[in-house]
């Protein structure tokens, strides 16, 4: 009697939550570029040239730190769904080149 041996699929990389810095484990409201990069995934010159040219999610300045709220970064995602290439604003660029 053959048994069919299956290998389980390994398991996607996931970069473990940061704890806040209080300790409490919660996730930080505010994130740097490279943080708010990675919820993003896009690469963080991304996000720094859409601070100079515009069209990126809305930014936070603390003295000469950027720091971006989780919230604006999840309004942005959400700012930027389609359903189809052919939806309104989809073509649309909200920067200049």
């Amino acid at each position: 009697m053959a048994t069919a041996h299956s290998i389980p699929p390994r398991p996607k990389a996931v970069a473990a939550p940061r704890p806040a810095p209080d300790g409490t484990g919660a996730e930080p409201e505010f994130l740097t570029t490279e943080e708010a990069a990675a919820l993003l995934r896009l690469s963080p010159r991304t996000l720094e040239k859409q601070r100079v040219l515009g069209g990126g999610p809305r930014f936070r300045k603390f003295g000469s730190r950027v720091v971006y709220a989780r919230v604006d970064l999840l309004a942005y995602a959400d700012s930027n769904t389609f359903g189809m290439t052919s939806d309104p604003g989809y073509a649309v660029r909200d920067s200049v080149r």
